[in-house]
């Protein structure tokens, strides 16, 4: 490559099936391009999420949701570098949905995949940006994480270099707000109708 050619973008595809979301992002050098989620309104009945019911759901959901992501992105498959997916933690078998599809579609592709730990993607999510000047925050810094059965004060020094400092022993704040709104007869998931009542 000579000085006067610039390097290739790097186009990832993000997938999320960690619980009962199915989301697809696609990213271009740290640029957010489009977010795609479908929501499983199958757990209402249930007051919670059902570890089956969101596997089975995931394996409707996920092809729908990719697409979506791509064609929102103007992005071609054949211009994605790498795909991205959740390792854990999650639902196992929510999990695997997205495991299985990411591998299938970066040996179909021969793009590489990359793991990401869940909880790590929601502290490095300050880093997409959503706009070229979109400001990203210096290193280092607290950050409150609160997702799922996770509530975590996180000392991050770098991207691989973060240190817990403090964690909920038991139900997370989202959780405890379900908890709260079945109790009260609202609706699941009950934190949206807690806040705003």
């Amino acid at each position: 490559m000579n000085s006067e050619e610039k390097p290739k973008n790097i186009v990832i595809l993000a997938i999320e099936s960690s619980c009962d979301d199915t989301s697809a992002a696609v990213v271009r050098d740290g640029l957010l391009l489009s977010n795609v989620t479908a929501s499983q309104s199958v757990h209402e009945e249930y007051g919670g999420v059902v570890p089956e019911l969101a596997s089975r759901a995931h394996q409707q959901n996920i092809v729908p949701v990719v697409d979506a992501a791509l064609r929102r992105a103007g992005v071609e498959r054949r211009d994605i570098s790498a795909i991205a997916f959740t390792r854990g933690p999650g639902l196992l078998g929510s999990l695997l949905v997205g495991t299985s599809f990411a591998k299938g579609m970066s040996l179909a592709m021969r793009v590489p995949i990359i793991d990401v730990n869940h909880l790590h993607g929601h502290v490095l999510a300050h880093f997409v940006r959503t706009a070229p000047d979109d400001r990203v925050p210096e290193f280092p810094f607290l950050c409150l994480l609160i997702s799922g059965g996770n509530s975590q004060l996180i000392v991050v020094r770098d991207y691989n270099d973060m240190e817990i400092i403090g964690r909920t022993i038991d139900d997370a704040a989202g959780e405890a707000f379900d908890k709260c709104a079945k109790v009260m007869g609202l609706p699941y998931p009950g934190g949206p109708h807690i806040d705003r009542l």
